[in-house]
């Protein structure tokens, strides 16, 4: 791991447990093992660290969505699979999850609007496969911004329970949380 990334995994944590507005730039060094004041031959601010793990995680759900609509055929397993990406990623960066919802107030300029952006073409994406559904006749959803924001949901709430040595795989929490998203579609089969 680069020094980069032990800021970005201390900063994490710290994020997580204490809040953004409670951490201090000397916790984050403490983190990794150098003073506070050396972290800006690392970083430029806090602000940018925070914006950095935002951003880092809504570019990396764009691509595990992307890839998961590219290598299926079909709204109903687009879904499936946009929906599987989903939650996979949530069980698996729990943290990421965490501040990502918990923190957005604490983003400035530029960057808020950038992760509102982002998250607005993520949430884009869910619909898009919903509409199509509609409009094939496999889904009978009256609201696919609705369902889409029900599929963002379901992972996000993982994020909060779900532990590795819980009573269900990943695995099986990934399939039956592909299932809801359709049953929140209205789909007509469950392909």
């Amino acid at each position: 791991m680069s020094r980069a990334d032990d800021i970005r995994a201390a900063a994490l944590e710290l994020f997580t447990r204490l809040g953004y507005e409670a951490t201090t730039m000397a916790d984050i060094g403490r983190g990794v093992g150098i003073r506070g004041p050396s972290l800006y031959k690392h970083v430029t601010s806090k602000q940018d660290v925070l914006a950095q793990i935002m951003i880092g995680t809504m570019v990396d759900l764009l691509t595990a969505h992307r890839a998961a609509v590219a290598s299926s055929d079909g709204p109903v397993s687009r879904l499936r699979r946009a929906t599987e990406a989903h939650v996979r990623y949530h069980a698996r960066h729990r943290l990421e999850a965490f501040v990502g919802n918990r923190e957005i107030r604490s983003l400035v300029e530029p960057h808020r609007s950038r992760v509102l952006a982002l998250r607005a073409e993520y949430e884009a994406g869910f619909r898009a496969i919903v509409d199509e559904g509609v409009k094939e006749g496999c889904f009978t959803a009256t609201s696919p911004r609705l369902v889409s924001y029900a599929v963002l949901d379901l992972g996000m709430g993982v994020a909060a329970w779900y532990r590795e040595d819980g009573e269900l795989t990943e695995d099986a929490i990934v399939w039956q949380y592909g299932d809801f998203a359709l049953r929140l579609a209205g789909a007509r089969s469950a392909g």
